[in-house]
């Protein structure tokens, strides 16, 4: 699938895992918060695993490539973030309003204690919760993030690339017809940009802005549960050396690192979901 790459102009080609059978999210309604949609996939009686997705995606976006793997084995459920896709809207976006949100689901779909998978912007919700929730956290896998965002002009200025790429990813993003591609992974494609598009530049800004005040340095020492990092070695957004710091912070956790930038959940979906289902695996 060739795709217009915003910063030059250029043509590039990308393959995206195929969507079909992706189950379609149902709206759940969060009692004082506001409605989400959610998905809610595997045996009921399974241990249940949350995941929570990156900043301007969609939870489904970013974890569909994984659901099948993931399914044979836990209770999985994702939903939207509010400010992303059909999350809650509300009037001001904070970290810890979307780390509240996720035990409001729990609530809601009788999970009295759970696991979570972070990717992005969800792994700092998911270090929020898990510091907040010691009892009901059985497990943590954060992936492609950091602790904290203030160590550096470097890191400072990738965050701040990294917002304004997003916002002219989700306005100059062109699917042109290439002779010969097959229909389903064009329509794969445009199922991606209809997820990432359901986000609006003004929200990825606010939500951009937020992860840069975000920082668990004091307290990620004091998580004692099984966890594990998932590091993406060439991502140009969020340093692997800060994954990996983040990995150093949290007693005994295990480190799974692929060779792949910050879009590895889809992009890179081959290599990067067997690291992500063996991380899964040693916190369980």
């Amino acid at each position: 699938m060739a795709v217009t790459d915003p910063a030059g102009g250029r043509r590039r080609l990308i393959t995206v895992p195929p969507t079909a059978g992706v189950p379609d999210p149902v709206p759940l309604e969060l009692p004082g918060r506001g409605r989400t949609v959610v998905t809610d996939v595997g045996p009921r009686d399974a241990p249940a695993l949350v995941l929570l997705h990156s900043v301007a995606c969609t939870g489904l976006l970013t974890w569909y490539p994984a659901l099948e793997g993931l399914a044979r084995h836990h209770r999985v459920v994702v939903f939207d973030q509010r400010w992303h896709g059909r999350g809650i809207r509300s009037p001001e976006f904070r970290l810890a309003d979307c780390a509240e949100d996720v035990t409001a689901v729990a609530d809601a779909l009788g999970l009295d204690r759970f696991a979570l998978a972070g990717y992005s912007m969800g792994g700092m919700v998911g270090q929020l919760v898990a510091h907040a929730e010691p009892e009901r956290v059985t497990g943590l896998v954060l992936c492609s993030t950091a602790s904290n965002f203030r160590r550096g002009l470097r890191q400072r200025v990738a965050l701040d690339v990294f917002g304004r790429t997003l916002r002219q990813l989700r306005e100059r993003v062109k699917l042109p017809v290439v002779p010969g591609e097959p229909r389903r992974r064009v329509e794969d494609a445009r199922w991606g940009l209809r997820e990432f598009r359901s986000t609006t530049p003004w929200e990825i800004a606010v939500a951009v802005d937020e992860i840069g005040r975000f920082d668990s340095t004091r307290w990620l020492s004091s998580l004692h549960l099984p966890a594990a990092v998932v590091v993406t070695t060439r991502d140009r957004f969020i340093a692997p050396g800060h994954q990996r710091s983040l990995a150093h912070r949290i007693p005994g956790a295990a480190t799974y690192e692929v060779a792949a930038g910050h879009a590895a959940c889809v992009l890179a979906a081959d290599r990067w979901v067997p690291a992500f289902l063996a991380a899964v695996a040693s916190v369980h």
